[in-house]
């Protein structure tokens, strides 16, 4: 590993906006060698280029070590945790496809695209409720948090009274910033992972509706998945399938109630919502890095020499803010076409839940500024925190007011 240059990730600044710390680190070069929370010592990628190669070449930066250690799993983890881990985004070739293929066939199944309507619903309900609790009120909490946790409890499958269950439990995971963090979380996941095996057994029995069933039903009709596999998928469903898009919701109405003027705008015609949330995937950049990768053999990537062993992340936020894939990528513009992003990530891996997560966007900004109109920052733009989470930017609180 090249020496490596100090950079706090997990800083507000950094969070708050990170064009400044991504020139930073890009002036230096596509591919900067540095120390990450909890991973250690890593290289991480400033352009879309280096980006998308480390995501694409499955073959030259694997997610394991020949003898199945994962690149991004510190030997002193606890094996509960390991055991959640082992699932299809940690996974190269073959047992990748083998995974996938099992839950694309359970989504295919649902007909994601058709719950629309009901997400809309769904959307529509929770904003008439903002404020039933008094105001101002906690939108990162109250709205951005229940909504897309609602919609994959739902899709799943998993009854609407365990819900304040999931919502301690990603709660629990959002403070996850330091290895302290992980211990903290072990009798979490161990009633979690109980709570997981007792509703897969329960659909292997009585069967029922939801991807659940639904890959139950794929499994006895022989997909090749062991017991811990199901258990680890459907944990990865659930926080994967509502997680991010809570953190794209709330960055996507902060910047909006920054600038009433384009939420304005966006509002006097919906039609044009899928292009503003294309913009906020790019520009909130929830997801701001990849997995780490092992470098199978010596490379050079973008004209940095990567050696044999060698870790190295997907700095996807970098690759958003890249004005070689975007023009003036530092502004937000939503009406931006082309928008070459890669919040989704690329190759083998890309999000299988993308179409889930833009239909839930765009039905919470539009129910949400449907009914309320004039809703305002409770506070001062510079009085919103963000979460120390290494990797994942999302906002702490942001209270809110009516406006009328």
């Amino acid at each position: 590993m090249a020496r490596y240059v100090d950079f706090d990730f997990m800083s507000e600044a950094f969070f708050r906006d990170p064009r400044a710390g991504v020139a930073q680190l890009r002036a230096i070069g596509p591919a900067v060698a540095t120390k990450f929370p909890v991973i250690g010592r890593v290289w991480v990628t400033t352009t879309y280029e280096a980006a998308a190669r480390v995501l694409k070449d499955g073959a030259l930066f694997t997610l394991r070590k020949e003898g199945g250690a994962l690149a991004g799993l510190p030997w002193w983890m606890p094996r509960l945790i390991a055991t959640f881990a082992n699932n299809m985004l940690t996974m190269d070739e073959p047992d990748h496809t083998r995974l996938r293929d099992i839950v694309d066939e359970a989504f295919r199944r649902r007909a994601v695209l058709d719950m629309e309507p009901h997400i809309r619903s769904v959307a529509d309900r929770l904003a008439d409720e903002l404020f039933a609790a008094g105001s101002p009120a906690d939108l990162a909490q109250r709205y951005a948090r229940v909504l897309p946790l609602a919609v994959i409890c739902e899709l799943l499958g998993l009854p609407p009274a365990d819900r304040p269950k999931f919502i301690a439990w990603a709660d629990s995971m959002a403070h996850l910033t330091s290895a302290f963090g992980f211990l903290r979380l072990i009798g979490g996941l161990i009633k979690m992972r109980r709570y997981l095996k007792e509703r897969l057994q329960l659909a292997r029995e009585q069967g029922g509706e939801g991807l659940i069933a639904e890959l139950v039903r794929v499994e006895q009709e022989g997909g090749r998945i062991t017991p811990d596999e199901m258990i680890s998928m459907v944990f990865l469903l659930l926080g994967a399938g509502s997680e991010t898009t809570t953190h794209l919701i709330s960055g996507s109405v902060f910047e909006l109630l920054k600038d009433p003027v384009r939420r304005d705008r966006l509002t006097a015609d919906w039609s044009r919502a899928g292009l503003a949330v294309e913009e906020f995937l790019r520009f909130v950049s929830a997801v701001q890095f990849s997995k780490p990768r092992y470098v199978r053999q010596d490379v050079d990537l973008e004209g940095v020499k990567l050696k044999k062993g060698d870790r190295v992340m997907a700095m996807i936020v970098a690759a958003n803010l890249d004005p070689h894939a975007n023009e003036c990528p530092e502004r937000l513009d939503l009406e931006r076409r082309p928008n070459r992003h890669l919040a989704f990530g690329t190759g083998i891996h890309f999000c299988l839940g993308h179409q889930l997560a833009r239909i839930e966007a765009i039905c919470a900004l539009q129910a949400l500024f449907t009914r309320w109109p004039e809703l305002k920052l409770a506070v001062e733009p510079s009085q919103v925190h963000w979460r120390r989470r290494p990797g994942i930017r999302m906002i702490s609180e942001l209270p809110v007011v009516a406006g009328v």
